[in-house]
Order: structure tokens, then C-alpha cells, then sequence
């Protein structure tokens, strides 16, 4: 279990083991508080923990605690989730004016920042500095990342290359903390006023259905076993067909 510890004072990065408790490694970090959950991927026989905060987003050896690369640009407030593409780790943040998504390559080393008015190096495989989402984590799909801004402004890429697909306002605006999630060929975006809006995926925007739950959303859905789980502010609510 890997625990992720960003304060004002003495930030670290922790691993412990699951059955015992035990402390395996500690990793210390100059960070001020973010809010991001690392996440691990693995490619070409080696495993990659990735975390993001202000100052550096980082990649470390899970099994030690040792950084293994390093990336600067980030915003004041890192709240997104990595997310794993094909042969690629997304990270992104939106607090103003600072606004990245880095596509990063597996196997990188070292200092991976993009010199001036570069987006791409050798472990950068694209960059954008514009259109990171503040709150909400992209969600990859099939061959496209979809990111989502707090106003609800929806973008489309190609995960591969990052050429922008489209862009659309989801619903007439409002604000948008959940995370967008995708099944069956859609992706549901949840608004904070308990709007789900069912986008089709793909190439083009084409919002299938709005669906309103009577209540404040916050919580990103969650999807299984054939029913989307939503979690208002009073309830939980499952949709899904009947056996």
C-alpha cells in the first residue's frame, strides 16, 4: 500500500506492507499540500510510480521509494490523478493561469522538463499548456483522453498524439467536480447541480440524454457489474437494468 503524504511541512511518500503494516520504504519530499492519488504502471519490465504535486510531477521506483525522474511546470494546486494510456502515463492540472497535460513515455530518467517552447523530448511524447482540468481526472478511451473542466468545457484528444478532437460545453454550464467515466461506447459527466449527461464516444460530440438526480453531485461515479453507482450529498443511487 502506497500512501502519498503532501503537507505544509515534511511531505513524504510511504510504502507499507498490506497484510502486516509494516513500513517498507519512506521517501521524503519537498512538496506543499497537493491533492492527487499516484498511480502505478508498468512497461517494458519496469514498474513506475507516478505522484503530482506543485513543485515536480515525479516517477519512482515502487518496489525502493527511489525517484527515478522528475517534471516541473505544474500548477499551485495539483488535484488530478495520473492516468494510464497506451504506452503512456497522462498527467495534467488546471489552477489558473497554469494549465498542463504532459503525455510521459515509460523508462524516463532524470530531469524529463521540456525546454522553453518545446512539447515534446525524448520521454515527452506531446504537451499541451493550455486546457488542463482543475478538479476533475481525465478518463482515456479507447483512443481518445477526455478531459473535463470544472466549467464543464469537455475536450477530446488523440491519447496518441495530442491533437485536439473537439471541444464542447457540456450542458449550459455550472460547475463540474466529479471525474467523467466511460462504458458501452459513452461517457457520463456528473454536474455539482446532480445533472448526468451522457456523451456518446467517439470523433464527434453527441450528448445522448441528460439525466437529473434531485441533488447535489460532487463524487465521481462509479461503474459495475452492469450499473452506474452515483453519490449525491443525501443518497446512493444505482441505474442499471433489472435482472
Amino acid at each position: 500500500m502506497i500512501v502519498q503524504c503532501d503537507i505544509q511541512k515534511n511531505s513524504f511518500i510511504a510504502a507499507f506492507d498490506v497484510a502486516s503494516g509494516r513500513p517498507v520504504w519512506r521517501t521524503e519530499r519537498e512538496e506543499i499540500p497537493s491533492w492527487s492519488t499516484p498511480a502505478v504502471f508498468e512497461a517494458n519490465g519496469r514498474a513506475e510510480l507516478v505522484t503530482q504535486a506543485t513543485k515536480f510531477t515525479r516517477g519512482y521506483d515502487p518496489n525502493t521509494g527511489k525517484e527515478l525522474w522528475r517534471l516541473s511546470g505544474n500548477s499551485e494546486i495539483a488535484i488530478p490523478t495520473p492516468v494510464i494510456g497506451p504506452n503512456l502515463v497522462i498527467v495534467s492540472n488546471g489552477y489558473t493561469p497554469v494549465q498542463p497535460i504532459f503525455a510521459i513515455k515509460p523508462g524516463a530518467t532524470g530531469d524529463i522538463t521540456p525546454k522553453a517552447g518545446q512539447t515534446q523530448n525524448e520521454f515527452i511524447a506531446w504537451s499541451v499548456n493550455r486546457g488542463g482540468p482543475y478538479i476533475p481526472t481525465p478518463v482515456i478511451y479507447k483512443d481518445q483522453l477526455y478531459v473535463l473542466g470544472i466549467n464543464g468545457v469537455l475536450t477530446a484528444y488523440d491519447v496518441r498524439t495530442g491533437q485536439r478532437v473537439y471541444q464542447q460545453r457540456v450542458g449550459a454550464g455550472g460547475s463540474f467536480s466529479a471525474s467523467p467515466v466511460a462504458a458501452d461506447g459513452k461517457l457520463y459527466v456528473s454536474s455539482e447541480d446532480g445533472d448526468i449527461f451522457v456523451v456518446k464516444a467517439g470523433p464527434a460530440y453527441e450528448l445522448l440524454a441528460t439525466n437529473p438526480v434531485g441533488e447535489v453531485v460532487m463524487a465521481t461515479p462509479a461503474i459495475s457489474g452492469g450499473m452506474v453507482i452515483i453519490r449525491g450529498v443525501k443518497q446512493v443511487i444505482a441505474i442499471g437494468q433489472k435482472p
